[in-house]
């Protein structure tokens, strides 16, 4: 492997890529990388003076909830507990609730009707209601308005804040949520028992786990989320110049929390559920089959995340994803770059190329 910006390349032999990936994808050790163990949080002004996060964590913690329109809820509410086994957790007169099984807070997906299918907003958990202050400050510096959401104003959450990004998403961050907890035990050896058996008619995801958004300009929205909302980038995919065609960003330690892919603004790809292994994946396919389900792709397997994967849309066209796999990015990982040449690859490993439906349709 070649040096990058000036770091001396692990020494012959090693490997650290999956087996079979492309030549020329490397791993980027930028300058200024923290030491092992230490961690840069610039989504905390706090932590500036002193250069590591000390003490209890700060900043964004994880992807609270997606909000999506559609246009018949009636038929979307059957789809998301009936196929995808989600629980129900509170009805309005033009939205539904929706958490999965493992989830403790209030809700995880938001369905509202609308005389058109698309995207509401995508909520992130802070850890600390003073994270909302901090971040408010942070936001409204870089430029865009922030709003105050009153407790109580949104169903299940307390105060919370909202502001758009510059790929033109409404993006809500919210310390404050309504515990209603887990609908089968955590104290069970496995997912079943005799009175609670596990609906293997349903895919029954235990969580939500991330989204990946369209932006027009990928390097911008990337930058944002990094410089201002304190997100590491894991992975990335470049076109011939340099320029960023995909982002993977984490505040979790997952691979990916939040994926920017080229594409208009404003637009969704997909949001996915964590399943444990590439058995409960299996066991989804025929689930989706047995229903009718539209699959766009897989099962398979992914290069950049490394995760096992398949894509399906809902019965109104929003596509969604079940995943598993992956790894543990810890502080010192570094950033995966992948070159355009290598794509089909990157996105679909076992298959090398990507269908022209993957790469058009957006919610």
């Amino acid at each position: 492997m070649a040096n990058v910006k000036g770091v001396t390349a692990p020494e012959a032999g090693h490997v650290d890529l999956a087996e079979g990936t492309p030549a020329g994808t490397t791993r980027d050790f930028p300058f200024g990388e923290p030491a092992d163990g230490l961690r840069v949080d610039p989504s905390d002004s706090r932590q500036q003076s002193r250069g590591t996060v000390a003490g209890r964590p700060r900043g964004i913690l994880r992807l609270g909830h997606v909000d999506v329109t559609c246009t018949d809820l009636d038929l979307a509410t059957a789809y998301y507990t009936g196929v995808m086994g989600m629980d129900v957790t509170a009805r309005t007169e033009d939205s539904v609730y929706l958490k999965c099984w493992d989830e403790e807070d209030h809700h995880s997906l938001r369905l509202r009707y609308a005389p058109r299918m698309g995207m509401d907003l995508m909520s992130f958990k802070v850890h600390h209601e003073d994270d909302l202050a901090d971040l408010e400050n942070r936001v409204s510096r870089y430029g865009f308005p922030v709003e105050r959401i009153s407790k109580g104003q949104t169903l299940g959450q307390g105060e919370s804040i909202r502001f758009s990004t510059p790929s033109g998403h409404v993006m809500e961050l919210v310390a404050d949520v309504e515990k209603v907890g887990t609908t089968r035990p955590r104290h069970l050896p496995d997912n079943a028992s005799d009175d609670q058996p596990f609906p293997r008619d349903m895919i029954a995801p235990p969580r939500m786990d991330h989204m990946l958004i369209n932006a027009e300009e990928v390097g911008e929205s990337t930058q944002f989320y990094m410089d201002v909302l304190g997100f590491r980038i894991t992975e990335q995919l470049l076109d011939g110049n340099g320029h960023q065609l995909g982002t993977w960003l984490e505040r979790s330690h997952s691979p990916h929390d939040l994926a920017i892919v080229h594409g208009p603004n404003g637009g969704l790809h997909h949001f996915a559920f964590w399943l444990d292994d590439w058995d409960d994946v299996r066991d989804a396919a025929d689930v989706l089959a047995y229903n009718g389900i539209q699959l766009d792709v897989g099962p398979t397997r992914h290069g950049i995340t490394r995760g096992s994967t398949i894509y399906f849309f809902d019965p109104l066209g929003t596509r969604n994803e079940v995943f598993t796999g992956g790894y543990r990015p810890d502080p010192d990982f570094p950033t995966l770059t992948w070159t355009e040449d290598n794509i089909g690859r990157a996105v679909f490993y076992y298959e090398g190329e990507l269908n022209e439906r993957f790469m058009r349709v957006h919610t």
